[in-house]
């Protein structure tokens, strides 16, 4: 089974509804925490977006002038056409631009950007360390890498709530927002099974990236790690 490719029919299927069932879950939250994720960049003069999406994060880097040109790749072409729309209503045409390709396999040189960000894709990674490991590879020496995704709250309430949310509430309204009850369920299998913390630093840490840390956001729904090359 091509993981890649399943993934990329997932997301191709709910693209039109993506952005809105995000911002319903989350009550806008999520858009705090790429806010957050932003303003603790450096600028870049080239910077890659990894699993772009709908292009969220790249139009608030743009928006905040944290890089001359961001390149938004995906493998979910409708995803990215979605961004691609935002982006020319917003007149970023000449700031942002949008390519197809797997994070396993980045189809651009090594040593390539000035930063890497990726927003809540790396769960969904077939292979995790290849796919950390290709990041470094285009990053140039002293390059930024920025990753934020789903994390466990350590609170016992907060993670009784966490799974009430994830175990029902994420569902029924992912089915009633796209009529499509298995992506979502996808969502939740995704999130809860994924590393999160030490761990997930750990396996920065071992692609070869340096000053890697971390910060949990939102009582540690989600966490951004940060590193270098």
């Amino acid at each position: 089974m091509d993981k890649s490719r399943d993934i990329g029919r997932l997301f191709d299927g709910i693209a039109p509804t993506y952005d809105r069932f995000n911002h319903i879950l989350s009550l806008n939250i999520d858009r705090r925490w790429r806010r957050y994720t932003v303003g603790k960049l450096n600028y870049a003069g080239e910077l890659l977006d990894v699993a772009t999406g709908t292009a969220d994060l790249a139009i608030e880097i743009a928006r905040r002038n944290k890089a001359g040109h961001v390149t938004g790749m995906d493998i979910s072409t409708k995803m990215m056409q979605i961004g691609q729309s935002k982006v020319d209503a917003l007149s970023m045409q000449n700031r942002i631009s949008f390519f197809e390709g797997s994070a396993l396999d980045i189809p651009f040189e090594s040593c390539s950007f000035d930063a890497v960000t990726c927003a809540y894709g790396v769960r969904n990674f077939s292979d995790l360390d290849r796919g950390l490991a290709e990041m470094y590879r285009v990053l140039r020496p002293g390059g930024q890498l920025a990753v934020l995704e789903f994390s466990y709250p350590e609170n016992p309430v907060v993670r009784k709530m966490y799974d009430i949310f994830f175990s029902h509430i994420m569902p029924a309204v992912g089915r009633a927002v796209s009529n499509d009850k298995g992506a979502y369920l996808y969502f939740r299998d995704s999130v809860k099974g994924f590393i999160w913390g030490d761990e997930m630093a750990n396996r920065i840490s071992a692609a070869g990236f340096s000053k890697v840390s971390y910060k949990t956001l939102s009582f540690g729904i989600t966490t951004l790690y940060s590193a270098v090359k």
